[in-house]
């Protein structure tokens, strides 16, 4: 697939993008939110589009994802309550599809069973520490949300031994880490060193993701 009309590359647009996406952030210049973080979400989509991610099944499904966390990432800009919830149904369909992905290769029990004790202990860990702060209607969804992050680090941990386990493990794990930073935001407490860490944990997570399509046999 070529990209010739478009003047720079996804890592070079991820590159320029993320900083400018969290230093925006950090002074609180909404402008460049609404101005980077769709850029910074395009070069993980462009990423796996120039990568031919439709060429196989894994692909397919892993490109949905990204697509899904695009519109998260949209819907996350402004600050407020139905902003947070549909961002929050997008990444939760993210997760879900990422996992689908995940399925499409050969499972490998043994990636199962290194990669459960510490997803598990991850999840028993921040909901444990997340549920108190949160209101009560929003405990459910939450907890729904950690299960689905866990189930799709479970599911990575199934592609162990294939060509695309260590970008798919480490981007899900970044994901997964990455939500941590969002999830205090948002509960717990706002400091401008939550995105700090969690924006660009973010970013190179998704890029990794669209980055193992590489590494997929074609079906």
């Amino acid at each position: 697939m070529t990209t010739e009309f478009l003047p720079v590359s996804p890592a070079a647009l991820f590159a320029v993008s993320v900083p400018a996406l969290v230093a925006s952030d950090f002074v609180n210049w909404r402008p460049g939110r609404y101005l980077f973080k769709p850029l910074a979400a395009l070069a993980f989509i462009w990423l796996a589009v120039s990568l031919d991610a439709t060429a196989t099944a894994y692909g397919r499904w892993l490109l949905a994802g990204l697509v899904f966390c695009a519109l998260g990432d949209l819907f996350l800009m402004p600050d407020d309550d139905r902003s947070f919830l549909a961002g929050l149904g997008a990444f939760l369909l993210g997760h879900l599809l990422y996992a689908v992905a995940f399925l499409q290769l050969p499972a490998n029990a043994t990636g199962l069973a290194v990669s459960a004790v510490p997803a598990l202990v991850l999840a028993a860990v921040v909901l444990r520490w997340l549920l108190p702060h949160v209101d009560v209607p929003m405990k459910v969804p939450v907890t729904v949300y950690t299960l689905v992050i866990t189930t799709m680090l479970l599911c990575a941990g199934l592609t162990v031994g294939h060509a695309v386990a260590w970008l798919a493990v480490t981007g899900a794990w970044g994901f997964a880490l990455s939500d941590i930073a969002v999830a205090r935001q948002q509960f717990v407490h706002k400091a401008r060193a939550n995105p700090l860490w969690g924006t660009p944990l973010y970013f190179a997570a998704q890029m990794m993701l669209a980055g193992s399509v590489a590494a997929a046999v074609p079906q």
